[in-house]
C-alpha cells in the first residue's frame, strides 16, 4: 500500500520554487510548534516572541537550503532554537553590539540570497506596509551587509539604542501580519527595481565623475531633498552637490558594493578610496540610505562605520575644495 505524501514536503518543494503561498502555509503550519520551542528555553514574554519572528525571517531566506524537505519541521524549530540560543548568549554577555549582527553566506548578500529563493518580492511587499519609522532599522538590520550593529542603526536614525531595539521588535511583529496578508497579493517586480538601482547607483557616480552631479540632482532628486548626520539636517541639494564635488576634486572615488531597494527606500553601500597621498581624508566605506517619494530621494542619510562628530562634518562640507 503506497503512503499519502507529506503535505510539508509538497509545500517545502513548491515554496522552493518561488511559491509564496506554499511559504506562507508552511510557516503558519509550523507557527506553533515554533513558538512551543521558544517557551521552553525562554519563557513566556516578548522574547519568545521576538526569537520567533527573527525565525521566520530565517526561513523566508534560508528555504532553499532545506535538502530534506519531509524534515522541515525539525528544521524550523531548529531556526527557533538557535535564534533563541543567541538571546540567551546576549543576556548573558556584555558583548560589542557588532556581534550581534545577523549570520549570513558570505558568498553571496542579502539581495542575492532573497533573489536565489525568488522571494523577495513577497518579503519586499510586505515591508512596504511598515510604517516608515518602522521600516527603516528593520531593512538595515536584516538586508544591508555594513549597518547592521544596533549602535550603526541608532546612528542613521538619530535614536537611541534602546529606541532601535524597541522599532525592531514592532517592526518584525507587524511585519509577520503583513506576510500573511500578502501571500496572495500581486507583488512589484523586486528583481527589476533592484537591477534597476545598481544602474542607478552606478550612472550616478559616473555622471558625479564626469562633473555633472548637480544634474542628477536636479533631476531625480526631490527639490525639497536633506542631507541628514544622524537626527541633524545639515542642509539641501546645494550642499549635497558641492560635498560630492569637493570629494571628487580631492581624489575620492566611490564605488558601489551593494545595494537594497524598495519603493520608499534605497541603500547604497560604498567602498571608498582616497588619494594616495592623503589616504585618511575619508573612511573606507560608507552608505547612502534614502527615503524615497515617487522614485525621488527626498533625505539622504549619510553613515560611515567611523562615527564623526557632527561639528567635524559641518566643517568639512563648509571647508574649500582645495582644503579638503
Amino acid at each position: 500500500m503506497n503512503s499519502l505524501p507529506d503535505p510539508d514536503a509538497e509545500l517545502v518543494r513548491a515554496a522552493q520554487t518561488g511559491e509564496v503561498t506554499a511559504l506562507a502555509l508552511l510557516l503558519e503550519h509550523h507557527r506553533a510548534g515554533m513558538r512551543a520551542v521558544a517557551l521552553s528555553i525562554l519563557g513566556p514574554g516578548s522574547d519568545a516572541d521576538d526569537a520567533v519572528q527573527d525565525a521566520v525571517l530565517v526561513a523566508l531566506r534560508r528555504i532553499g537550503d532545506v535538502r530534506d524537505p519531509d524534515a522541515v519541521g525539525a528544521w524550523l524549530r531548529m531556526v527557533v532554537r538557535n535564534q533563541c540560543r543567541g538571546r540567551l548568549r546576549e543576556a548573558r554577555r556584555l558583548v560589542p553590539v557588532e556581534e550581534l549582527a545577523p549570520r549570513r553566506d558570505p558568498a553571496a548578500g542579502p539581495d542575492e540570497t532573497l533573489d536565489r529563493h525568488a522571494m523577495q518580492d513577497w518579503v519586499w511587499e510586505a515591508i512596504e506596509q511598515l510604517s516608515p519609522t518602522l521600516q527603516l532599522p528593520l531593512v538595515l538590520r536584516h538586508f544591508s551587509s555594513q549597518v547592521t550593529a544596533y549602535d550603526q542603526i541608532a546612528r542613521v536614525c538619530g535614536v537611541p539604542v534602546g529606541t532601535v531595539r524597541s522599532r525592531l521588535n514592532q517592526a518584525r511583529t507587524k511585519l509577520a501580519d503583513a506576510l500573511t496578508a500578502t501571500a496572495e497579493a500581486a507583488h512589484s517586480d523586486a528583481r527589476t527595481r533592484t537591477a534597476a538601482t545598481w544602474d542607478d547607483a552606478r550612472d550616478t557616480l559616473a555622471t558625479a565623475e564626469a562633473g555633472a552631479f548637480g544634474s542628477v540632482v536636479a533631476q531625480r532628486w526631490s527639490p525639497e531633498v536633506a542631507l541628514m548626520y544622524g537626527a541633524a539636517r545639515l542642509g539641501g541639494s546645494a550642499l549635497i552637490t558641492r560635498a560630492m564635488d569637493c570629494d571628487l576634486a580631492a581624489g575620492v572615488r566611490q564605488r558601489p558594493v551593494n545595494v537594497t531597494a524598495g519603493r520608499s527606500l534605497a541603500v547604497w553601500e560604498m567602498d571608498i578610496t582616497s588619494p594616495p597621498e592623503n589616504p585618511g581624508h575619508c573612511p573606507p566605506s560608507a552608505a547612502w540610505v534614502m527615503d524615497l517619494d515617487g522614485g525621488k530621494v527626498k533625505r539622504l542619510r549619510l553613515f560611515h562605520p567611523r562615527p564623526m562628530a557632527e561639528s567635524v562634518v559641518e566643517q568639512r562640507l563648509a571647508a574649500p575644495a582645495d582644503a579638503l
